[in-house]
């Protein structure tokens, strides 16, 4: 259940209530695509550096280790050991950007596994049932993730296809959610909007999922392709078309900029691989915009990644010892610039969350965009 605790002109600041605790929005959920953080980043760092929701990939896991699996152990928050909120994507962005080979049907998708070729075929039904086996709190809704331009005759009938799949996906959700041997009898649903960069088509898939009552409502397809602006004028053209009452979605974004203007335009939930795949890298976040510290300039430097941050790795080490872990391909280094930059990403989402409290948030935007814009 979702509470909107204030508004500032499209700003919503916002409590959502799940079975595995309540979610203070705006969040970003930090992204731990097979049930774990790329970059030995356990259960336990999430809690230190202040994670509210992770999220798991529907697809990957069902390759490995199986969603079957999973079940036996208890389903996900067992087998991770975090009693934290979980969503899991549905699969249908894996499905198209990964399979080698793919065919839509009405039915759903025929695809070749990434890993192994092995033929796989997912649709909404199936899409619900590895994530109730998987047992995550919050389960997406199985559609077709399009690329950015695509033809106005596609985008139609892609959406009219996505919806009639969310249909299906709340029926069998509802009887998953009915069934005795189900781990979480109180697993959530939220859909996905589509409609490439059409703004009608947008708008009136928008109209339609919003009259279906569900959990929460996701924009999709976003961050394929298209210009920032683009997804700005996206965002602005169909939030106003999302219940009031529910939360809002926007998938795989992103920056730290395109946070801030998403939440300006309504936004309450994110999530993005990139802080911790640039971590990976040596590529961290500070309030002062990204460093790549690998560069020489760095190799005497004794300052932490960034002054004043609490983060575990800014606490206790320097970034010249970090640059050499690095050179010296030390796992460390991976570990320490993924939990700052996961730690910045929380951090920032409770700056934005006291900002709206504080009535400050158009203030606190105009600056921090400043100062990340000056450092670039």
């Amino acid at each position: 259940m979702y509470k909107l605790i204030k508004k500032c002109g499209k700003t919503r600041r916002g409590e959502f209530t799940t079975p595995h605790g309540t979610v203070q929005t705006p969040v970003f959920m930090n992204v731990g695509t097979l049930g774990a953080i790329k970059g030995a980043v356990s259960s336990m760092d999430l809690k230190e550096i202040g994670c509210q929701v992770e999220l798991s990939n529907t697809y990957h896991l069902h390759l490995r280790p199986g969603d079957k699996v999973i079940k036996q152990m208890g389903g996900l928050h067992k087998f991770m050991n975090w009693d934290r909120p979980i969503l899991t994507d549905s699969g249908g962005f894996q499905v198209f950007s990964l399979a080698k080979i793919r065919k839509i049907k009405e039915e759903g998708v025929y695809f070749n596994s990434h890993i192994d070729g092995r033929k796989i075929f997912m649709g909404p039904e199936e899409s619900m049932q590895i994530q109730s086996n998987i047992a995550s709190t919050i389960a997406m809704a199985f559609d077709e993730c399009i690329s950015n331009p695509s033809p106005r005759e596609y985008v139609e009938n892609s959406v009219a296809r996505t919806t009639r799949w969310l249909e299906r996906c709340k029926i069998e959700m509802d009887r998953l959610n009915s069934l005795p041997d189900t781990i979480n009898k109180k697993q959530m649903l939220f859909g996905i909007n589509q409609g490439g960069t059409y703004d009608d088509i947008r708008i009136e898939h928008a109209k339609t999922i919003a009259k279906m009552n569900l959990d929460g409502y996701a924009i999709g397809g976003l961050a394929v392709g298209e210009t920032h602006e683009e997804m700005y004028r996206i965002i602005d053209a169909v939030v106003p078309y999302l219940p009031e009452d529910k939360p809002i979605y926007l998938m795989g974004v992103g920056l730290p900029s395109n946070i801030l203007e998403a939440v300006d335009r309504g936004v309450d939930f994110f999530d993005c691989v990139l802080p911790a795949r640039n971590g990976r890298h040596g590529h961290v976040f500070t309030k002062e915009g990204k460093i790549n510290l690998m560069n020489a300039k760095f190799e005497l430097d004794g300052r932490p990644i960034d002054e004043g941050c609490q983060c575990p790795a800014c606490k206790y080490y320097s970034r010249a010892y970090i640059r050499h872990l690095f050179k010296a391909k030390e796992m460390l280094a991976m570990r320490l610039c993924v939990l700052h930059n996961l730690y910045f990403y929380n951090n920032l989402m409770r700056e934005i969350r006291d900002a709206i409290d504080g009535d400050y948030f158009p203030e606190f935007k105009e600056k921090k965009l400043t100062e990340w814009a000056g450092r670039a």
